[in-house]
């Protein structure tokens, strides 16, 4: 193995583009749909051996210096990104006339962008980089504030986290309970980087298989006992009804299919319960934009709700909302992506707005400009879509508040907290159908899962045509439609649990990994 380290720590040109590409895009196979985790044990330690021999030219200028160590983490983050996301250009098929021209973008152009997130973790890592242990700690803190920068920075896209890579099952997801997302960057990253040390002669070995008994032995642990030891979440005795019809989307951007669609969601809604031992449904929960029309311009639609809700019953629907204000004669519409609250009797009693829109896909960035050279937003037809003012909680009942995500806002794990003490559940509305079978959903789930475990929260996720599904606090899946799958499924909703040390603690917990691995670094560095 030493020799195998030594054969990639002097690889050049070429030949060291592509061992970074390669393992970046190996490292991908860790994320769902294929879970297979343990290919990040082989790919970071190549990272580690790369940036080994990422040295720059003494003579050179400051820049200059950095640039090795910056390529190597840009061709490794470019083979992640694009192995992981390369779906992305699904999108575009959907209306292949008009958008095909900007699938190298979406194909090799965001890959690109966000690799330079990975090139600065290496940068920073390198300024500190030691022949031991220790820079296996600088690469993890590097790694971290990388992926943490990737939560806002040009608003934030923090899809496909390296923390997804170690988190495969409810058994490897509970040290998030205690943790938190940015934190888990950093443990996956040590994890992962350990056995590039467990082939070295001396103390280091040693200290390094410690090291990694203490760190994935402890992530590890902490899901066993969670999951067999800690307090259970309880029932919270209401009934929802996930609906997924199952809609083509370039079926939904067809003119004159809208009642179709809608008559199709009307009689899934109203199928009964086939669990015998289940009441009927109190909520029944709608995908994004889920409703093919301006549910409001329709009182007949508005009227057919209902008449299919029972008694008691409620509908949670993803829909376009309208806006409209007069100003000095002239008339501005508004269109908000949102979910609306419908009770038995067809009244609105509360609506959620989606505050965190798709840069390109719900809107157009630096608009008027854009437009003026023929580009619009892939995902908002002619109209483009208005933020929402701020989040905030939709109340479904006294004594229960939900937090409303919809699409993408579920992979934001640092806005994703509880608004009010009362939340008692989070629901996830998207539509994936603009991403066909691909991995796309399917991560898209997986974050779901996450989300729940960081905050102690049940999920609630309907998906237009998967994968849709019930996740009690604990990131286990309750009930699941499967991608492609038309149908309806009742569960009862599980309740909330507490987090171990509380969502505050989490965000010191991933500063406090900072520091202390940065201070290692230095210590390390000034010894060498």
């Amino acid at each position: 193995m030493q020799r195998l380290s030594q054969k990639i720590l002097l690889l050049s040109g070429w030949k060291r583009a592509l061992a970074s590409i390669s393992a970046g895009a190996l490292t991908a196979l860790a994320l769902a749909p294929f879970h297979f985790f343990f290919i990040g044990f082989l790919t970071f330690p190549v990272l580690i051996w790369l940036l080994d021999g990422a040295v720059g030219r003494i003579d050179g200028g400051r820049l200059t210096r950095h640039l090795p160590a910056f390529w190597t983490g840009w061709f490794f983050g470019f083979g992640y990104f694009v192995a992981g996301l390369w779906w992305v250009a699904n999108a575009l098929l959907v209306e292949a006339p008009e958008f095909a021209w900007a699938i190298p973008l979406a194909v090799l152009g965001l890959p690109a962008l966000l690799a330079v997130f990975y090139g600065i973790a290496t940068v920073l890592a390198r300024a500190l980089w030691s022949s031991g242990i220790a820079r296996i700690f600088v690469l993890a803190a590097a790694f971290g504030v990388a992926e943490w920068l990737r939560t806002f920075v040009f608003t934030g896209f923090p899809w496909n986290a390296l923390s997804n890579t170690i988190q495969p099952s409810p058994l490897m997801m509970q040290s998030s309970a205690f943790i938190g997302a940015d934190a888990m960057n950093v443990l996956a990253v040590i994890c992962f980087a350990l056995p590039a040390a467990f082939f070295v002669k001396g103390r280091q070995k040693a200290w390094a298989l410690l090291c990694f008994l203490i760190f994935f032995g402890g992530h590890l642990g902490a899901g066993v006992w969670r999951l067999n030891f800690s307090a259970e979440p309880e029932a919270e005795g209401s009934i929802i009804r996930i609906v997924q019809p199952d809609v083509d989307q370039s079926k939904k951007l067809e003119p004159g299919d809208g009642q179709e669609v809608f008559a199709d969601l009307l009689a899934l809604s109203a199928e009964p319960v086939a669990n015998a031992s289940l009441a009927r449904p109190r909520y029944i929960i709608w995908p994004e934009t889920s409703v093919p029309f301006i549910l409001t311009r329709e009182p007949q639609a508005v009227a057919a709700i209902a008449d299919t809700l029972k008694i008691g019953q409620s509908l949670i629907a993803g829909v376009v909302r309208e806006e409209i204000e007069e100003e000095s004669g002239a008339e501005t519409r508004r269109y908000y992506n949102s979910m609306l609250l419908i009770n038995d009797e067809g009244i609105i009693t509360s609506a959620a707005d989606k505050t965190h829109l798709v840069p390109f896909g719900e809107y157009l960035p630096f608009s008027e400009q854009l437009k003026q050279w023929g580009f619009k937003a892939v995902a908002a037809a002619d109209r483009g879509y208005v933020a929402g003012a701020q989040r905030r909680s939709l109340p479904l009942s006294a004594g229960l508040t939900a937090i409303p995500l919809i699409c993408y806002e579920v992979i934001f794990g640092g806005e994703v907290k509880r608004l009010e003490q009362t939340d008692g559940l989070m629901i996830n509305v998207t539509n994936d159908a603009w991403y066909g079978n691909t991995p796309g959903p399917y991560q898209h789930f997986h974050q779901s899962q996450l989300r729940s475990v960081e905050t102690g929260l049940p999920m609630v996720r309907a998906a237009n045509n998967g994968v849709s599904g019930l996740i009690d606090a604990k990131g286990r899946v309750i009930e699941k439609l499967g991608y492609g799958q038309k149908g309806a499924v009742d569960a009862e909703l599980p309740g909330k649990i507490a987090t171990p040390l509380g969502k505050k603690f989490q965000q010191q917990i991933f500063w406090l990994f900072i520091v202390v691995f940065t201070t290692i670094g230095l210590v390390a560095r000034a010894k060498d």
